[in-house]
């Protein structure tokens, strides 16, 4: 038992982000599943958004980010985001983080849906960049404990409280309670559910599915978007193509040579045109019209994996497909990061705040882990005044070494087929049964005691569960959503899906 004055679960932008500024008021227990340098944040090429020309503003990037969530935006939030964005992006560069220049002035970027250049960036390796200036200063602080390879198993509830978090610790192989005033969940995205994905296996939804388990609502999970462009590398996992290179004029062709859509329209638009254009041949995105010097400098990382792929792209155009790649929805907050479970906050890619509505708009994910995370500093402070460290008896756990593998294999390929790209009344019926019938099938794993791999394909078929569940229910097509049996957007479901724990039913529900 280890017991704190708050506890923060999850090492990306968020979760660091939110310890570092925690830790002025108290003792942090700063929990990860892997190694603190594997994150989702770490394999963000892109930047962050952010108003610093004198040719944009504030306004102009609220309505690209409504426009891109196609009328499921919480514009509040939205407004929220965009005005403290130059003040955290500030108080990075204040930390040591170093993004590119050109002369005195930060170097901007476009991606797509963005209206004008606006993405601040670091090479293509914006997010490695941001993480290993926080990990160094996370590391340097006294009033942060870590505890690598400790993969959270649920969170510790009393009298509808949340007081804690149970996790198991991978190297010692055991269970270990971390109690606290308050427990913030920053755990990321979801996306290694689909068989062909951008996110690093540790992407398990494990945050998603503890706060629902404890009574989280769950908002918007059907929104998951697909990235336009990615290099698939033969036995390893999929490379991205950052949108930035679109941004600096790269083509989209198909196997004739030909451009078949706006390669900076909304990230929805493209992934569908390619997947399409897939079943007729291969896509390509053609780069070859930059010298090699210029894109040896501006995506460094990019220019040397293609490389060690066979690809020279000053030379050669880049076969390019799309994958899983983010969730718009999660576990829903206000803006100050609270859920409606007491004692519980959320940030990052595992809370759904209503920025990204349907669709996320490019280069917003980071910004939004650093505001939000920042924003519930004070409100967990709040909360935490004169509370005292909670502490409940918990039950003693079973140890195993089981590795559903197959389940794990069957629902990524079931979730791709059936709940991907382009989806259908029938397929989605399909897949819910299906899942259903992976999870009696875990059971079985689950009756011998707990694993990383059980507790993991748990958690992957839990959401799984929900996003199919809500895609099946929201008879439309809107942002990431895309239903072929139901291609139009329509007035009456501008509204959102809250699914909520109610043993042993799902219990939904609609905001508007």
């Amino acid at each position: 038992m280890i017991k704190s004055d708050f506890v923060v679960v999850g090492s990306g932008i968020a979760g660091l982000n939110f310890a570092l500024q925690m830790a002025e008021y108290g003792n942090v227990s700063l929990i990860t599943k892997k190694d603190m340098i594997e994150s989702n944040t770490n394999f963000a090429q892109g930047g962050i958004a952010a108003v610093f020309s004198k040719f944009d503003s504030f306004e102009l990037h609220i309505q690209d980010t409504l426009k891109a969530g196609d009328g499921l935006c919480d514009r509040e939030a939205v407004g929220i985001m965009v005005k403290n964005a130059p003040e955290e992006i500030e108080r990075l560069m204040s930390a040591g983080a170093a993004f590119d220049r050109e002369g005195a002035s930060l170097e901007l970027g476009r991606e797509g849906g963005h209206s004008r250049k606006r993405i601040v960036h670091r090479g293509d390796l914006t997010g490695t960049e941001i993480e290993k200036t926080m990990i160094e200063k996370v590391k340097r602080n006294n009033n942060i404990r870590i505890f690598e390879k400790h993969l959270a198993i649920d969170l510790i509830m009393k009298d509808g409280t949340c007081i804690g978090v149970r996790a198991f610790d991978k190297s010692e192989r055991k269970v270990t309670d971390f109690f606290a005033k308050a427990v913030a969940l920053a755990t990321g995205g979801l996306c290694e559910i689909y068989e062909n994905t951008s996110n690093p296996e540790i992407a398990t939804g494990d945050g998603v599915a503890m706060g629902f388990r404890a009574g989280c609502e769950v908002e918007d999970i059907e929104f998951v978007q697909f990235h336009p462009t990615a290099l698939r590398r033969r036995g390893m996992p999929f490379f991205l193509i950052s949108e930035m290179v679109r941004g600096e004029g790269g083509k989209l062709k198909n196997s004739k040579g030909k451009r078949f859509v706006e390669e900076l329209a909304f990230r929805d638009v493209v992934a569908r045109a390619i997947f399409n254009e897939l079943k007729n041949g291969k896509v390509y995105l053609d780069i070859t019209h930059r010298d090699r010097g210029f894109l040896e400098k501006r995506f460094p990382t990019i220019y040397k994996t293609c490389m060690e792929n066979g690809i020279d792209i000053s030379k050669d155009m880049i076969p390019v497909e799309p994958v899983a790649h983010y969730s718009c929805g999660g576990l829903k907050t206000d803006t100050e990061g609270k859920t409606n479970v007491p004692g519980l906050f959320a940030f990052g890619e595992v809370a759904c705040t209503g920025v990204h509505g349907a669709n996320r708009l490019a280069s917003n994910s980071l910004l939004e882990s650093l505001v939000f995370s920042s924003k519930a500093v004070n409100a967990m402070r709040a909360y935490a005044i004169g509370k005292e460290t909670g502490f409940t008896n918990t039950p003693q756990m079973k140890m195993s070494k089981a590795r559903p593998l197959e389940i794990k294999t069957s629902l990524k390929g079931i979730m791709w087929e059936d709940a991907g790209i382009i989806r259908n009344g029938e397929d989605l019926g399909a897949a819910l049964k299906k899942i259903n019938a992976l999870m009696q099938d875990l059971k079985a794993f689950a009756a011998n005691g707990i694993s990383e791999d059980v507790i993991e394909t748990g958690n992957m078929l839990l959401v799984s569960k929900l996003i199919v569940r809500a895609a099946l229910e929201r008879e439309e097509s809107r942002g990431c959503h895309y239903r072929e049996d139901c291609p139009e957007k329509r007035k009456n479901w501008e509204r959102h899906i809250v699914l909520r724990n109610e043993k042993p039913n799902i219990q939904q529900t609609f905001k508007y």
